[in-house]
């Protein structure tokens, strides 16, 4: 028992020599440390938000805030081991041989992250913009060193790894998407009466009253009929809604002045029993 005391005793000696030789140093160090991560984050986002205010996308512009903040941190870090007496040489190349074999075990993640730093420093889109890449399309939310997350028009989050967008064809429609719709008239019609029509009738649509305007005209030529197109821009995130009401006003119009839609064959045909995967007229064709 006796033995047992007088080592615990000297367990708390040596503890209160150390508390004496070292408190003030470990607390000085943990000072530095907390008030350095502090500032870093300070300085971080207020060079974001500096680099917002110049007009650099919001991307970029928390990119080179995070790396101002990382910067800072490491500074902090190395200034804190100092005080500690703490050589930081070793821990270099340790850091280095470590990284070296996450590299290897993580090759996918981490070319992730490369494919990111590649879309920020060379921007083929920024948040706002509608894409269409691997398939997918939507309204750019947000983009990381990860990935990059689309907003659907019904909501639903659409997240691709980076590494799927880079080296791949991007199809950037910024807010707005092109949609080109072909009708065929029977050949005895005035096509400038149907032109007429189609345009008055898409002009009531209110998401196509801004500029670019809507373009209707002759497309093409058709066995027993002449193929009207109609292009219009639509707001990215109202693309079917405003698509199916130009279907409808421009059926409802023609319907109402009796002009008939017909087939290459020359059979009248609803605008709405035209197969979507048709290629005849009649069928939209989005273009971006």
């Amino acid at each position: 028992m006796e033995e047992n005391l007088e080592t615990v005793t000297a367990l708390i000696d040596t503890a209160i020599a150390f508390a004496v030789q070292y408190g003030f140093q470990i607390l000085g160090a943990l000072v530095v440390l907390v008030i350095g991560l502090k500032v870093a984050g300070f300085f971080g986002r207020k060079v974001s938000t500096l680099c917002e205010l110049r007009g650099i996308d919001i991307t970029l512009s928390r990119f080179i805030g995070n790396v101002v903040k990382i910067l800072l941190v490491g500074v902090v870090i190395i200034v804190t081991l100092g005080n500690f007496g703490i050589t930081i040489a070793p821990l270099i190349a340790l850091a280095g041989a470590s990284a070296f074999g996450a590299t290897m075990a993580l090759q996918g993640p981490l070319s992730n992250y490369g494919a990111g730093l590649s879309i920020i420093l060379t921007r083929p889109f920024v948040v706002g913009n509608t894409i269409n890449v691997q398939g997918v399309s939507g309204v750019v939310e947000e983009i990381t060193l990860a990935q990059t997350v689309l907003l659907g028009e019904d909501g639903e989050r659409i997240t691709v790894p980076n590494k799927e967008v880079v080296g791949q064809v991007i199809v950037n429609s910024r807010e707005k998407r092109v949609v080109q719709t072909k009708i065929q008239v029977s050949a005895d019609q005035d096509p400038k009466r149907v032109i007429a029509l189609i345009r008055d009738a898409v002009r009531t649509i209110p998401d196509l009253q801004g500029d670019p305007g809507p373009l209707v005209g002759i497309h093409d030529f058709a066995y027993g009929g002449i193929v009207i197109g109609i292009r219009f821009w639509v707001p990215s995130e109202k693309y079917f809604a405003t698509r199916y009401a130009v279907n409808q006003v421009v059926y409802s119009a023609l319907e109402e002045a009796g002009i008939k839609l017909t087939l290459p064959q020359g059979g009248s045909v609803a605008l709405s029993s035209l197969s979507a995967d048709d290629d005849t007229p009649g069928h939209q064709e989005p273009i971006a």
